[in-house]
This record gives structure tokens, C-alpha cells and sequence, in this order.
């Protein structure tokens, strides 16, 4: 194969941090590599058969050839093949630094940050391919490993509570069906932290629930690892599952747990979407702005979602807690955080709920004027509108396009109104969007089971008879409040999307 390289589009990363040298010569870097598919996938069609993941690999996944191709070439360059994944796409290898740089036409070095924590590694500018893999190979993932991702929760601080719900008190609220999750699979997906059984058994005992059947899974070399981080992955890890659990406790949670970098995110998408039993649904409760994402990464996990709506999996992703900036540092510009952008997945923003005896007082678009946190919600700079959110009243983006809508959806988020769970060993309150996601996955569960119907792009149902300043018929509608540069309004908003669910939401599910 020709030694010749071609840039590979989409690639271009701008390495962040303080250089303190190239990689050590003996340093392991292991990669994912995304194949193109051998066939585009067709438009979704809510009323075609569901395929099996084996059928999707067949029609959709990666070309023999290609990963023939693909194998020939790294084993030439003195690199290992680790993994191969016709189904998915992707082909992991592994070898030593200055092979990877060469391979690829870049050069990898060692950063620190001046706010802290562990080095790691990065390179500058875009990769490049070899010649004969130019238009096989769409992205390269894991060469830079800095964190890709982080949690969209916020541990409440308990003097400022005003008041706490548990899961249960949410389900009456909103009005979900009388289902368990019986025969069910919901896929959790983290990256760091991690839960002990004890812990479990503690929150589902409070609450007169027996524990969920709760499995951990590691992917690229993860594990559950618990008791690390109650303020940071661990309460993430235990939110999740507590939150999901008590929705819909005789469903099963596997928890897929992956290196925090984009290789490690769509490695346990991936390792998720194929699993067997395939999950009714993936909860992704960790995110960035998606300015923050390279090109070749964004449209990689979104091309695993779109095979996981092919499997009939709906894919759940919080939409963030910074407010309509999604944390930007200039205070001039509006981004929406990703996954949540993409058209594939549902995007779940967040309310300040008040309730009492299950009857819902006020609910507004989850503000806490700066000081706590803000639902994320805009206008997407890099997904196009999609063709079911046509009719919602998007607005343009900041830059003057026409892009798709964040959020779709969106549930109680305050962490001044917060979700009763347990962490660590003691017993806390936490909000933020991350608690949103798990709570609609929950959801959708209870649907499922009632209806036997996997709901798959559950966007096309609940957007079916939208229009722009109308409320949607299968959601209650958030009308008051602003996340920045956006205010809800009658019908879908850039803060709480189509709104929170009710009793009509099972309707949308076609039961």
C-alpha cells in the first residue's frame, strides 16, 4: 500500500494545554478507527421492521474488504489490530506512540493544564491517512486523550433546598403509566466512577423497592470503580442508575463503563448498541459543548446512533447545565451541548419543579440565576434541521442557520428541587439535566413494556402533529422562564423543547 498520505476531513483538533515534550517513545496508545459504511441507512421509517444487529452489519456495517484493507495496512505499519467490529464499523489497534505519528501524519505530545489534573496526550491540527484507506477510514479517534466529556449533574448544597423528590414521587407527578419495566434492558453510559451493590440495596430498601438487577460492564479497559468521587463520577454513576432503577425496577441496567475521551465515548455506544438483549433504550447523562467535538467525532457517534435507532434503541442525552452559552467563557456566544444535538437522540433539558401530593403547583425552565446552574438549550451550528422538528418553530442560530433544536424534551433538573438518591454511603440530593436523561429512559421502558413496541427515534411520534407556538398533544408545556438567551414560550422552546411528560405521553408511544 502506498506510503502517501491524504488528510483525512473533519480531523482538525487544536491541542490545548502546556507542551511539555513529545510522547515517550515506549507510551501504548490505543485507537478506534471508523470504517464507512457499505450502504447508507434509509430514511427512519417508524413502521419498518426492526433489525438485528447482525442484519445491520450486513446491510449497513463495515465492507469485508474495507476491513481487510484496513488490517493490511496497520499491520505494514508495525500496529496492532485489537478489535474488529464489522457491525459497528470501528477497528481498535494498539502499539507504540511514534508508529501511531507516522501512521497518521502527526505529532503526539504530553500537556498539563494549569487548572490541574493528570497529564495527558495531544496533537495539533488534522490527520491524514494512507493513501489506499482515503475514503474507507471517516474517523481516528483516541490519538488525543484528554477528557471528552464531562457530567451534567450538580450535587445540591442541602441548607439551600427548598424541597426533594424521590423517582417515585416524579413518576406520579408526571403521570407515567402503572409498569415496571418488566423485560426490559436500559443501557447507562459513563465514563469514570462507579457503584457498589451496598449502596443500592440501601436507596431501592428506602424506597420499598427490591434492587434492579444492576451489571457493570467494562469497555477499553474500564471498570466499575466506586467510593473514588461522591461530588463528581460517582455521584453521576449512582444517580443514573437510582433514577432509572426506581423507574422502572424490574427492567435490567447494564452500565457500560469507558475511558473519558471520544474514542472511549463511542466505544461504549457502540459496545451498547450491539449488545444482546439490545436495551430499549441508551441513557447518556455526560456531554460537551459541540464546538468542543471534532467533526470526525461528532458524526461518528452520531452514525452509532442512528444504527442504534435502526435496532429500535432510543437514545437519551442530557442537554447541559450551563445555560444557553453550554459554559462558554467569552459571554457572547450561544452552543449546545453534545450528544444532545444530535438528531438521533432525544436532547433532555430541565424545569424548577414545585409539587405536593403529586400535584404539580409551578413549573418553570430551570434558572438559578447563576449561581446553580441552567438548563442547556439553542440551536445546533453543526446538525441541519431535521425533517421532523421542521414544523416546531425552531429559530435561527446565533450564526444565522438553520439548525436542529435542543432540547426535545425535558423534566424536573433543579438541584434546589432535586432527586432524593444515595451516594457512598450517605444519602444526598442532586440535579442537573443528568438526571433527566435516566428518568426518560425509565420512561420509556414503562412505555415499551405497556405498549410491546420498541419506540426507536421517539422524536417522529412526539413531533407528529407539532406546530411552531402550539402545544405539543402528548406533553405538558413549559411556558415560563429563560436559559439565557432563550425564554419558553407556547409550544417547542430552546429551553425545555416540547415540555415534560404527562399522562397523554404514553399516546405518542402508540399506546
Amino acid at each position: 500500500m502506498s506510503s502517501q498520505l491524504v488528510e483525512l476531513p473533519g480531523s482538525y483538533r487544536r491541542a490545548i494545554g502546556t507542551p511539555k515534550g513529545s510522547v515517550r517513545p515506549d507510551e501504548t496508545v490505543n485507537a478506534t478507527l471508523v470504517l464507512r459504511r457499505r450502504a447508507e441507512l434509509p430514511a427512519y421509517d417508524a413502521s419498518a421492521r426492526i433489525l438485528s444487529s447482525a442484519e445491520l452489519a450486513t446491510r449497513y456495517g463495515a465492507d469485508p474488504a474495507d476491513v481487510a484493507a484496513v488490517r493490511e495496512a496497520v499491520i505494514g505499519a508495525g500496529l496492532t489490530v485489537a478489535e474488529e467490529h464489522p457491525e459497528s464499523r470501528t477497528v481498535r489497534i494498539v502499539g507504540f506512540a511514534p508508529a501511531f505519528a507516522s501512521f497518521f501524519g502527526t505529532r503526539l505530545q504530553t500537556v498539563e493544564h494549569a487548572g490541574g489534573g493528570p497529564a495527558h496526550r495531544t496533537r495539533d491540527g488534522s490527520l491524514s491517512v494512507p493513501a489506499g484507506l482515503d475514503g474507507i477510514v471517516v474517523a481516528v479517534l483516541g490519538l488525543d486523550n484528554r477528557p471528552q466529556a464531562a457530567t451534567r449533574h450538580i450535587v445540591a448544597d442541602l441548607k439551600s433546598v427548598s424541597t426533594s423528590y424521590t423517582p417515585l414521587d416524579l413518576a406520579t407527578v408526571y403521570g407515567m403509566p402503572q409498569a415496571d419495566g418488566s423485560g426490559q434492558t436500559i443501557a447507562l453510559i459513563e465514563l469514570g466512577g462507579g457503584f457498589g451493590q451496598s449502596d443500592l440495596d440501601s436507596y431501592f430498601t428506602g424506597l420499598g423497592l427490591t434492587s434492579p438487577k444492576v451489571t457493570a460492564q467494562g469497555v477499553d479497559g474500564a471498570q466499575n470503580v466506586p467510593g473514588q468521587d461522591p461530588q463528581g463520577a460517582d455521584g453521576e454513576v449512582l444517580l443514573d442508575i437510582e433514577v432509572a432503577g426506581a423507574i422502572a425496577p424490574k427492567s435490567s441496567l447494564v452500565v457500560y463503563f469507558a475511558p473519558n475521551t471520544d474514542a472511549g465515548f463511542l466505544d461504549a455506544v457502540t459496545t451498547a448498541t450491539h449488545a444482546s438483549p439490545a436495551p430499549v433504550a441508551i441513557s447518556i447523562s455526560w456531554g460537551q459543548s459541540e464546538d468542543q467535538w471534532t467533526q470526525q467525532a461528532r458524526n461518528a457517534m452520531d452514525s452509532a446512533f442512528a444504527d442504534a435507532v435502526a435496532l429500535g434503541i432510543t437514545v437519551i442525552a442530557a442537554a447541559g447545565d450551563n445555560g444557553s452559552g453550554d459554559n462558554d467563557t467569552s459571554g457572547s456566544q450561544t452552543h449546545v451541548d453534545f450528544p444532545a444535538s444530535s438528531p438521533h437522540a432525544l436532547g433532555c433539558g430541565g424545569t424548577t419543579l414545585q409539587a405536593s401530593g403529586g400535584t404539580v403547583q409551578s413549573e418553570t425552565v430551570w434558572n438559578d440565576g447563576g449561581s446553580g446552574g441552567s438548563t442547556g438549550g439553542g440551536v445546533s451550528d453543526t446538525f441541519p434541521l431535521p425533517t421532523w422538528q421542521s414544523a416546531a418553530g425552531v429559530p435561527k442560530s446565533a450564526s444565522g442557520g438553520t439548525g436542529r433544536g435542543v432540547p426535545d424534551v425535558a423534566a424536573n433538573a433543579d438541584p434546589q428541587t432535586g432527586y432524593r438518591v444515595y451516594v457512598d454511603g450517605s444519602a444526598t440530593v442532586i440535579g442537573g439535566t443528568s438526571a433527566v436523561a435516566p428518568l426518560w429512559a425509565g420512561l420509556v421502558a414503562r412505555i415499551a413494556q405497556q405498549t410491546g413496541k420498541r419506540p426507536g427515534l421517539l422524536q417522529t411520534m412526539l413531533y407528529a402533529s407539532v406546530a411552531a407556538g402550539k402545544p405539543a398533544p402528548a406533553l405538558r408545556d413549559i411556558t415560563s422562564g429563560t436559559n439565557g438567551a432563550y425564554s419558553a414560550g407556547p409550544g417547542w422552546d430552546p429551553c425545555t423543547g416540547l415540555g415534560v411528560p404527562d399522562t397523554s405521553t404514553t399516546t405518542a408511544f402508540g399506546g
